[in-house]
Formats: C-alpha cells, structure tokens, sequence
C-alpha cells in the first residue's frame, strides 16, 4: 500500500460567499416552484402570498449561510450575515429591474430576515464543521 496520502478535493467554487448565494438561489426557485405550485392547486390567494414568500427569502438565506459558514470555518455569523446582505440586495435588485418594484417596507423586511437568517445559518455552520 502506499503511504502517500490524498490531498482533499476542492470545491467547484471556492468562495464560501459564491456558494453560498448559488445554495440561496436554488433554495429560492425551489421555495418559487413549490408556491407557484401551491397557488395553484390549493386554494391560496394571492394576497397571502407576501408572507409565504418572506418565509421562502428567510429559508434560502438560512441555507445560503450555512453553507457559507461551514465552507469558510470561522466566523460564521459574519459570513452568513454578509450572505444575508448580498442575497438581500440581489433580490432587490432583480424584483426592481424585473418588475420595476421601487424600495418598500416589504423590501426592507426581505433584507432585514435576509440577514438574520443567514447569520444564523453561518454560525449553524460553522458548529457543525468541527
């Protein structure tokens, strides 16, 4: 047998902040997929949307950052909150150019649990890496 031993094998991305918004937007249009899906079938108006859908920014952040703190190893809070604020941004940023939604109270709430959960997610993370 040999005794040489293997390298471990690195990320296809290697930035925890990139992997972590690429979790975040699989997260998102799985979250988009089943609420499309459900608005449909069941009978879901769409006035309760709005509070399904921030729900559905909160869980994709709290994924986003836990995949961000447990690639990054330490400070997950940070890492997972910095997600939080450039999954939170992005967001904005799309619904403004996509469907010309100025900054609201609602946006504000999407950034602000953004934020909170990934933090989150990132010091979940982080504990479960070691």
């Amino acid at each position: 047998m040999s005794s040489v031993k293997q390298a471990p094998k690195r990320p296809a991305i290697a930035s925890p902040l990139l992997a972590g918004v690429a979790f975040s937007i699989i997260w998102l249009a799985a979250g988009a997929l089943l609420l499309s899906l459900l608005l449909h079938f069941s009978s879901m108006k769409e006035s309760e949307l709005s509070s399904y859908t921030l729900l559905v920014h909160a869980f994709s952040a709290l994924a986003g950052g836990f995949t961000a703190g447990k690639r990054s190893e330490r400070k997950g809070w940070y890492n997972g909150g910095l997600l939080g604020l450039v999954y939170g941004i992005i967001v904005m940023i799309v619904s403004f150019l996509a469907a010309n939604a100025a900054p609201s109270w609602n946006s504000a709430m999407i950034l602000g649990a953004a934020l909170l959960a990934g933090a989150f997610g990132g010091m979940i993370g982080v504990n479960l890496r070691k």
